[in-house]
């Protein structure tokens, strides 16, 4: 009997999925994460990314149920979509955790960051931040003769872009609040 040169998993009629289908593919998530508000639960969930080697790019957590003692925890990380299921799994068995939610993958959702900008200038610069803040609806919160300080919420794509107009104007500091995010709809 001959063989048939075929390699492995390539047939279209073979019995076996033999064909890798993992993806290389690094994707950007949004999760949400209800857990106990309790002491030494949001140092349990940032040990799960630590140990295991994975990135935040943005974290907040705030009580959202005073008499439940729940807090919602919002990450924003990145991987593949292999390493985004097992950080839900891994955060899932988590006792102090309910909920996992993906909002990337649950639908549409609105995602919102507050920043603050320390700008210093004067002449034209002080007037040209003033004229990009206008445009990027930033609040003034204070004010010297040297310095602007300004406020912008926004989706962290318009808080990047405010920043990188702000840096030749005389960027001194920005602080950002983190990823707040909400899934649409009921």
């Amino acid at each position: 009997m001959s063989d048939l040169n075929l390699k492995k998993g390539t047939s279209a009629k073979s019995a076996y999925n033999l064909r890798p289908n993992f993806s290389d593919i690094v994707e950007r998530h949004t999760l949400a994460v209800m857990v106990e508000n309790e002491p030494g639960v949001l140092a349990r969930v940032i040990g799960l990314f630590a140990g295991r080697g994975y990135n935040i790019e943005s974290l907040t957590v705030a009580e959202v149920d005073h008499e439940g003692k729940l807090s919602r925890i919002t990450i924003v990380t990145t991987g593949t979509p292999q390493v985004i299921e097992q950080i839900k799994a891994q955060l899932g068995r988590i006792v102090t955790v309910h909920d996992v939610h993906d909002l990337t993958v649950e639908g549409p959702s609105v995602e919102r960051e507050l920043a603050m900008f320390k700008v210093a200038g004067d002449g034209d610069k002080r007037v040209e931040a003033l004229r990009l803040a206008d445009i990027f609806r930033a609040n003034v919160v204070d004010s010297t003769l040297k310095n602007f300080v300004f406020e912008i919420t926004g989706a962290p794509e318009k808080i990047d872009a405010f920043a990188d107009l702000m840096r030749p104007l005389g960027l001194v500091e920005v602080a950002r609040t983190g990823v707040a995010a909400l899934s649409r709809g009921i």
